[in-house]
């Protein structure tokens, strides 16, 4: 399988990403640098990673949804090449368009980091199905400007074409309809704010976000 992590200036969980792939599929992916002109051909899967890109200037995921490399990525998006968005990734995802709403100022107007409760919204998604009976979550999440937002016609619509993906147990940041991750209208685009590549080691303290990766990457038993 050919995979691989885009690293923007201010990206701190590529590397986080990079191991939670590698331990799916036993090979690294390819780190690629934001000034590059076009990912790799052939890719099975893409992964935008959490942190602060560009220092989160103008707004979170701004500046990155311009960057050079971004305009391959959604190419390749609408091309049906599965990609996920972390944190900052689902910033820069709905920046870019691929992905409906956009994230805002935590409701509380502070910075969380903790273990969230998250519950599997459906298993009807490449990036799902491998949760089965496990719909409930701990997922570390760590932001400042992860509200998701969207008008009230959009959160129908998601909704009832089953896009969300994951919903918060107790809702840290003010998030629409309690909402933490959403696929493109196609399935092959999912951003959310909680860590699932911060949750594959035990050692580490849990492994609920393993079979996102294992559903997404062909990992799953």
């Amino acid at each position: 399988m050919k995979t691989a992590v885009i690293v923007y200036p201010g990206s701190n969980c590529d590397r986080d990403a990079a191991m939670a792939i590698e331990r799916v599929t036993g090979t690294a992916p390819a780190m690629v640098w934001h000034g590059e002109p076009s990912l790799p051909e052939g890719l099975d899967f893409i992964m935008v990673p959490g942190g602060f890109s560009y220092g989160d200037y103008l707004r979170s995921g701004a500046i990155a949804a311009r960057s050079p490399i971004t305009a391959d990525l959604i190419k390749k998006a609408e091309s049906g090449v599965p990609v996920l968005g972390v944190c900052n990734g689902f910033q820069i995802l709905t920046e870019t368009g691929l992905l409906p709403g956009t994230l805002m100022r935590n409701s509380g107007l502070r910075f969380v980091c903790e273990k969230a409760p998250v519950l599997v919204e459906t298993t009807n998604s490449r990036f799902t199905r491998a949760y089965g009976e496990s719909r409930e979550l701990t997922i570390p999440i760590a932001h400042h400007d992860g509200n998701f937002f969207a008008d009230d016609e959009t959160l129908n619509r998601i909704e009832g074409e089953g896009q969300v993906a994951f919903r918060y147990a107790n809702n840290p940041n003010g998030s629409a309809r309690d909402i933490a991750g959403v696929t493109n209208a196609a399935g092959n685009v999912l951003g959310m704010m909680p860590h699932p590549e911060r949750a594959v080691d035990a050692d580490h303290g849990g492994t609920d976000g393993l079979k996102l990766f294992e559903s997404v990457l062909g990992g799953a038993s």
